[in-house]
């Protein structure tokens, strides 16, 4: 039988429980009768509006069915509070932005970003998008805590972006950094195709135990991606030959290591 969702709760050993009665989670929609309906008000009043709209178009494609996690709503929050840490000293309620021109890292991985996200709003790949926000949120933090303060050059085109998702925080931060005027009328961030492009890693490929050619990925290379890139390489077949390939090690962003039979 279905129980009222909202009175599950977790045990002290991590498992579900109803009235002190193990429960099994079961993943499909919300209805009256499946007890487990989730009123919007109730997220507004604990995380407010911006958590809510971002965590409803991070959960994944518009046009797919998706389960609803509660729980999952926290790294949304998390994720606006750390925005907001990275612009504003939470003790004193003083400006973090300074005016010091961005190192070459963070100008790639910031211009990168919004060719990225331009791209998935125009295809309505929200929840792509957010991913990618939360990245660059990552490093800015990061980038925060080691300078004190973020460059006006990443903290704005940031607050700019984040801003069709969680609007209100958006405004509040805009404010805050100077401006008079709402940021609905300032222009979305563009990027310099020269800096957006992606970084690429050099990995050296090892032929049992000998590096015997190099290869040109993405640095966010995946296994697979590397893979084909090495098969692909016309040192492959060269120093492959007839032999018996036993195992491929791949180390993304490290090392390839093929390992053939004696």
């Amino acid at each position: 039988m279905y129980v009222p969702a909202a009175e599950v709760v977790t045990a002290p050993d991590g498992a579900p429980r109803y009235q002190g009665q193990p429960v099994s989670p079961r993943a499909g929609k919300m209805g009256k009768s499946l007890k487990n309906g989730i009123s919007p008000d109730d997220i507004y009043a604990a995380y407010g509006a911006d958590t809510l709209r971002l965590y409803e178009m991070a959960m994944g494609p518009l046009d797919t069915d998706r389960p609803w996690r509660t729980n999952d709503i926290i790294g949304v929050y998390r994720f606006l509070q750390r925005l907001w840490r990275n612009v504003i000293d939470e003790e004193s309620g003083a400006l973090r932005v300074h005016d010091q021109p961005l190192d070459p890292q963070t100008a790639r991985l910031l211009h990168h970003t919004v060719k990225v996200v331009r791209r998935d709003l125009q295809n309505l790949r929200f929840n792509t998008a957010i991913a990618r926000l939360m990245e660059l949120n990552t490093h800015a933090a990061t980038l925060a805590a080691g300078a004190g303060g973020l460059p006006r050059g990443l903290a704005e085109p940031l607050v700019l972006m984040v801003a069709p998702f969680a609007p209100h925080i958006a405004e509040e931060l805009w404010s805050k950094m100077g401006h008079a005027a709402s940021l609905a009328y300032e222009p979305f961030p563009r990027f310099d195709e020269s800096l957006a492009a992606q970084p690429v890693v050099t990995l050296p490929v090892q032929v049992d135990g000998k590096t015997r050619f190099r290869i040109e990925v993405p640095a966010d290379a995946g296994e697979k991606q590397i893979a084909d890139a090495m098969a692909s390489h016309p040192e492959y077949a060269r120093h492959t030959g007839d032999a018996t390939i036993r195992r491929v090690v791949i180390v993304p962003g490290r090392i390839v290591n093929i390992v053939t039979q004696p």
